[in-house]
């Protein structure tokens, strides 16, 4: 491999392209098999030192400073379409909180760190060593005029909670595009923050893997026909911020009939799918058609959640995540787990409460979990994990029925566990066989929130 020059910025860029294809291994010194590096990280630690030829370090300048450039290694993960996505979130730089609340935006460390960005992906497979992960694409990243007014909102929410001695509950939730996400291992590695005298968990500025996956399709022109903008005035966003834009689309027709809001919209409902049919009129408030996507939406991850209530307020459906993977599952650390990924995104909920035998549009906010409520969470992630490990899903089988040990809704204000199959079998892999069945393989399961939590925290919260 040639070399390059760290004060020219397309020699730095034509470099790191030269990775792709390729893994470390091929394009670095025989000494790279020693390279001593460990841990979550150490690809680009090791992409730094042997590829690069600089030290990792902690240092607030750009990486490359000389020419204002930071290079960031990540993740992506293979869909069973074939489709690359980003395996997690984008950790940028370590938030100082002493140091945020005296930062201006576009002099913070964080935009001069971040404000052009050389991004280096590569592809994840279980199992392989790190130095033979291929590197499948690189590019550079600056923030679009919209997306930097967000960001920049992000950025000042996250500095008001600082100063107003909250750093402890930060959440990712609380941000659209700019998370703060923790950053300190089990422990949290907790630390000072000003006004305040409790210790918060170290966190780190991070895109949110919905705004990664933006800029994977970006950078390989990737373009999709149902995705549209939300906002299509852009100077809205200086006045107003984006959750306030979003929930006054809702406003008009708060209070009204299925079918009055349906009749206003020229919304033709889908009687034979009563469940997904509130969903789509959701769709219809906000501007989009049929089952599309809107742009700000995916980018942010955010969570749409459309709930019909009793006219006591309890939810008539639960509400479930993806299935998740035993072997995936078993495997993840919490703090880089995909669950704690959703519950750390903000979620939009619509709801439409019974009233007489019609429903009416009765509720609408965006919402995100305290951080008690995410670590009562845990608790059922790992005694899943502890249960799966252990081959002990199932507890007895009663009258040909399979009775689990998977946490309940009584067991757990916030989760319980519980098949998301199509039927019995309709499986995933188990990691070790099951003790009571014998079972190598077991039905899909997810984390489901439970009604009570949704209708006391979520609807009165």
């Amino acid at each position: 491999m040639s070399s390059y020059n760290r004060e020219d910025i397309l020699s730095i860029i034509q470099f790191a392209q030269q990775l792709v294809g390729k893994p470390l291994r091929e394009v670095c010194n025989p000494e790279i098999i020693n390279h001593g590096y460990s841990g979550k990280g150490n690809f680009g630690q090791i992409l730094e030192d042997y590829y690069f030829k600089y030290k990792p370090n902690s240092d607030s300048r750009a990486d490359f400073h000389e020419v204002g450039l930071e290079v960031k290694s990540t993740a992506l993960k293979k869909l069973k379409n074939n489709e690359l996505r980003a395996k997690e979130r984008l950790v940028l730089n370590i938030i100082n909180y002493k140091e945020l609340v005296d930062q201006d935006f576009e002099t913070s460390t964080f935009f001069e760190k971040n404000a052009h960005l050389l991004l280096i992906f590569y592809l994840y497979e279980r199992g392989v060593n790190v130095l033979d992960l291929i590197v499948k694409l690189v590019g550079e990243w600056k923030f679009p005029e919209t997306d930097l007014e967000i960001i920049r909102k992000d950025w000042e929410l996250i500095k008001s909670k600082v100063i107003s001695g909250k750093a402890h509950e930060l959440s990712e939730g609380d941000t659209i595009y700019l998370g703060a996400c923790t950053k300190g291992g089990k422990g949290g590695n907790p630390r000072p923050q000003p006004n305040s005298t409790i210790l918060a968990k170290q966190r780190a500025f991070s895109f949110k893997q919905g705004y990664l996956n933006y800029i994977i399709d970006f950078l390989t022109n990737t373009t999709f026909d149902n995705e549209i903008n939300i906002i299509d005035d852009k100077s809205l966003l200086v006045e107003k911020s984006f959750e306030e834009i979003v929930l006054e689309k809702f406003q008009p027709y708060i209070g009204l009939t299925f079918e009055k809001i349906a009749q206003q919209l020229n919304f033709v409902a889908v009687l034979s799918q009563p469940k997904s049919m509130y969903s789509l009129l959701t769709n219809a408030i906000l501007g989009l058609k049929n089952r599309g996507e809107f742009v700000e939406f995916k980018k942010a991850g955010i969570q749409i959640k459309t709930v019909r209530l009793s006219s006591e307020n309890m939810p008539r459906e639960d509400i479930s995540f993806p299935a998740f993977e035993y072997l995936e599952l078993v495997e993840e650390e919490w703090e880089e787990s995909e669950l704690l990924g959703y519950l750390e995104s903000k979620f939009l909920f619509v709801f439409y409460k019974e009233n007489g035998n019609n429903l009416v549009l009765d509720k609408v906010k965006f919402w995100n979990m305290p951080q008690d409520d995410i670590e009562e969470a845990k608790k059922v992630w790992e005694h899943t994990i502890e249960l799966i490990d252990a081959g002990k899903i199932v507890r007895s089988i009663q009258n040909g029925r399979r009775v689990t040990n998977f946490s309940g809704s009584r067991q757990n204000k916030v989760l319980h566990v519980r098949p998301h199959a199509l039927n019995a079998n309709d499986t995933y892999p188990l990691p070790i066989m099951d003790i009571v069945t014998g079972l190598k393989e077991y039905t899909k399961q997810s984390f489901w929130f439970n009604k009570k939590y949704i209708k006391d925290f979520i609807y009165s919260g």
